[in-house]
């Protein structure tokens, strides 16, 4: 089937399989940021964005990407790279594997939520499963990333 999908501000035009994830299909165009992890959608590695909202893309058919818009973290490269500063001074990026997914789920949310609290962050970043840390030093890069852009903007 032919699908056109534009990744990362590129369209790409291409036949695919019926069955082709999206997962796949990104890694396929060099978005090595998008991992496959549990696949059983629990574990937020392989989150994208469908047209600005994260979505996970081991659950999800390329097809269904046909006409929408996809942004992974390398179409994200400058604000990923600012928040991923405050996440390793924190000690937030013990092995890195989960950070894509991650840093992806928190970009939405700065986007659709202002001024969280710990309770609204703990929800929206729940589907992210991190093996090496308890999340403290996560919580504490969310914060001083969250000051440093309230300061930013004044």
């Amino acid at each position: 089937m032919e699908v056109k999908i534009k990744l990362n501000g590129k369209m790409i035009m291409e036949s695919i399989e019926p069955d082709l994830l999206l997962l796949d299909f990104c890694r396929a165009h060099h978005c090595k940021s998008v991992k496959r992890g549990c696949e059983t959608s629990n574990c937020g590695l392989c989150t994208v964005w469908f047209d600005g909202k994260p979505i996970l893309s081991c659950n999800t058919l390329a097809a269904r990407a046909n006409g929408h818009e996809i942004t992974t973290l390398e179409g994200l490269q400058e604000e990923a790279e600012e928040f991923g500063m405050f996440l390793a001074r924190e000690g937030g990026e013990q092995c890195g594997f989960c950070n894509p997914g991650f840093i992806m789920n928190l970009l939405a949310m700065a986007r659709e939520l202002n001024d969280p609290s710990d309770d609204e962050i703990k929800e929206y970043l729940a589907g992210n499963l991190c093996r090496c840390t308890g999340f403290s030093s996560h919580m504490r890069a969310i914060h001083k990333w969250m000051e440093y852009r309230k300061e930013k903007q004044s």
